[in-house]
């Protein structure tokens, strides 16, 4: 029989028993220890002010080892935690996962690997930059392409060819396909920073898995708790979220809005059956008068609704949807979109009436009267000008009521509006883009051509509008005129609009604050016949003043409510949207969403 080693083997062993051991003493181990590998996996060091305190370094540990903690006076921000890693050396395997997936590259591993001590509760540690001992070490084992574990880089949403894009007002984003929508959600760590940085709370993470794993209706379930607009907002939110997306530090942040979208559009008609849900309570025979049907409106009435209550929305224009009706252009939220989401709450037993305006055709007293509560959310429609000559001229229009126009239209509800073939758009943010960006589909439609000047103060970098806004607006043949003050508005001899005459002017942080410096000695005119205005909006107090004056309190145009939203002094009136935090449709949303639970709150004392 042949064996591949000697039988005696294990016997040889015997001799290590009268072996001098190496022993090292204590004393070098500290002072001279022995040079690592250059990939040696050492002990930790965090960067405390970069790591945003994720968990992924957490979650992925095989052996437990890490422990994310709250850390005193460590405060939560936009895309961070207040947490930090604490690491178990007494159960790490140093197997480096935790450096692999950090989201923020704080993490790394030293060439430090020495601790001795004969307490078991000192292999607890935080570490910092310095290290678990604040001794420096030369990096040790770090993260390269081949052990990378995040996809850095988010899957493009198909969009329309910006190529004839701006002769229709079909929808520019096609949606994810199954595998794209899929491929994006892998991307989610799961961390949820994402959730506390959106003003409704959204169940984030979840809904994002439930794209992974394939279950739209599930999906469409946990919008519906948070947000009763999915449509809406799977396609206008600001998503605030992806500006948190830990992902974002060192790639793109994951698309979590269009992954909503991408749920909304895929779930069945059942799961929106189910939406239409019985009240949670035996009904009430309470009632809450809403005014204003605009996403703070509608998302009050349909928790209300859940809750058992009568539901009653006033709404002064023909169509319910506010803003979302009125002003987001056809291109980016189609109108049957925002008849979707108005219908599951139709259905639900919310009482809409249209045409109706509170404070004209019905008085906010008869309200008080009627019902025992009312929420108010009447957003901002009342336009700015600048304080520049000509202002009132005919041909001067503004974004509001030109936006509503164009949606009518865009509907088959109403004729195009008036426009020139050379007009003007003033303004900086993303409503004055959407008005250069309709003005250029309805010329092309009229004349076969375009020409949209748009003037703002300040530089590309500093626009209040969105990223996409100002790339697609450019695309589409927006003529750009940047750094230029509006001085005046031009007129002929007739009285017939000609252009604006601008100064040139520079954005400089002046006491930490951006301030636009104009230079009158620098002048020129912009051409043009028709000027839009877009540079900014206020609300309309009149139909609460006319009874409540002297017991509101409203500072810098936003009404004043506590925490609940209630509105302040009057038990009864509730407020949300616009008229208290200002203009963002998933603000509004959890405006009334936090109303909807004031309200039965102060109907459950009563």
């Amino acid at each position: 029989m042949k064996f591949s080693k000697s039988m005696l083997s294990p016997v040889k062993a015997w001799k290590y028993l009268v072996k001098e051991p190496v022993t090292i003493p204590k004393k070098d181990i500290f002072d001279q220890p022995r040079e690592a590998a250059d990939r040696y996996r050492g002990f930790h060091i965090n960067h405390h002010d970069q790591c945003v305190g994720c968990g992924s370094c957490s979650e992925i540990c095989p052996t437990e080892a890490i422990t994310m903690i709250p850390i005193e006076g460590r405060e939560k921000a936009l895309g961070r935690t207040d947490e930090l890693p604490a690491f178990d050396y007494g159960r790490c395997s140093f197997c480096g996962l935790c450096v692999d997936i950090c989201t923020s590259d704080s993490l790394k591993m030293t060439k430090e690997y020495i601790h001795i001590s004969t307490d078991v509760n000192s292999m607890m540690f935080l570490p910092d930059e310095l290290g678990i001992h604040h001794t420096y070490y030369e990096n040790g084992y770090t993260r390269d392409e081949s052990s990378e574990l995040l996809n850095l880089k988010a899957y493009s949403m198909d969009e329309i060819p910006h190529e004839g894009r701006n002769e229709s007002f079909m929808e520019l984003i096609k949606g994810f396909s199954k595998e794209m929508a899929i491929s994006e959600a892998s991307r989610c760590v799961s961390c949820g920073v994402c959730t506390d940085t959106c003003p409704a709370h959204m169940h984030i993470p979840e809904y994002i898995q439930t794209v992974y794993d394939d279950d739209m209706n599930k999906g469409l379930s946990l919008l519906y708790e948070t947000n009763p607009l999915p449509n809406v907002c799977g396609r206008i939110c600001t998503h605030k979220c992806e500006t948190a997306c830990v992902i974002g530090n060192r790639g793109e942040a994951v698309s979590i809005r269009w992954l909503k979208r991408y749920i909304v559009d895929m779930a069945d008609d059942q799961a929106y059956d189910k939406m239409i849900v019985q009240p949670l309570v035996k009904p009430s025979k309470q009632a809450v008068a809403i005014v204003g049907s605009g996403p703070a409106g509608l998302s009050a009435a349909y928790y209300l609704r859940t809750m058992g209550y009568e539901v009653t929305v006033y709404e002064s224009r023909p169509q319910a949807g506010g803003v979302v009706r009125y002003g987001a252009p056809e291109y980016r939220l189609p109108d049957e979109k925002v008849s979707e989401d108005v219908s599951v709450i139709e259905r639900t037993g919310v009482k809409i009436i249209t045409n109706t305006t509170v404070g004209k055709d019905i008085s906010l007293e008869v309200l008080h009267e009627k019902f025992d509560a009312v929420f108010v959310a009447t957003g901002f429609w009342k336009p700015k000008y600048l304080d520049i000559p000509n202002t009132d001229h005919p041909d001067v229009c503004n974004s509001i009521d030109f936006l509503a126009q164009a949606r009518d239209y865009t509907r088959k509800m109403g004729p195009m509006p008036e426009i020139h073939e050379k007009a003007i758009v003033i303004g900086g943010g993303d409503v004055s883009f959407d008005v250069a960006r309709t003005l250029v589909r309805f010329q092309n439609e009229k004349f076969g051509k375009h020409h949209v000047a748009f003037i703002a103060r300040k530089d590309e970098k500093n626009l209040a509008a969105s990223l996409e806004e100002i790339l697609e607006a450019r695309e589409e043949g927006v003529i750009y005129n940047l750094n230029a003050s509006p001085v005046q508005i031009d007129v002929d001899a007739e009285n017939r609009i000609c252009g604006v005459t601008v100064s040139k002017c520079e954005t400089l942080e002046i006491e930490g604050r951006l301030r636009t410096i104009s230079d009158p000695e620098q002048q020129c005119c912009i051409e043009g016949t028709q000027v839009y205005f877009a540079v900014g909006t206020d609300p309309d107090y009149d139909y609460l003043l006319e009874k409540l004056e002297g017991q509101l309190k409203i500072e810098r145009n936003k009404l004043k409510i506590k925490e609940n939203g209630q509105v302040e002094g009057i038990e009864w009136l509730f407020a949300g949207g616009d008229i208290v935090h200002g203009p963002d449709i998933i603000s509004a949303i959890a405006d009334g969403h936090e109303a909807a639970r004031g309200i039965d709150a102060y109907l459950m004392k009563k």
